[in-house]
């Protein structure tokens, strides 16, 4: 199953690699990343996939230090054709 999220973190040099790491030992496999640069924070968006609950990444990912939110994007909603 696929997920996307949003992180937000303090701008640090090993932050990023931190979260990388909880993605890999929770069970989970990075299929898309963009990452933004804003002031002092680095905005972080995750494109991830396994059968495992994403609430399980989302909770070990707001325990670390250095980030300051982080959010389940609900997946867009197919458009129906209209006739």
């Amino acid at each position: 199953m696929n997920h996307n999220l949003e992180v937000t973190m303090d701008q640090r040099p090993e932050v990023v690699e931190r979260v990388l790491r909880v993605v890999r030992h929770r069970g989970f496999t990075l299929t898309n990343m963009n990452m933004r640069l804003v002031d002092e924070s680095v905005y972080l968006s995750l494109s991830v996939s396994s059968e495992r609950g994403i609430e399980l990444l989302s909770n070990q990912l707001t325990k670390l230090v250095d980030v300051t939110g982080c959010h389940v994007m609900q997946p867009a909603m197919p458009q129906s054709a209209s006739a």
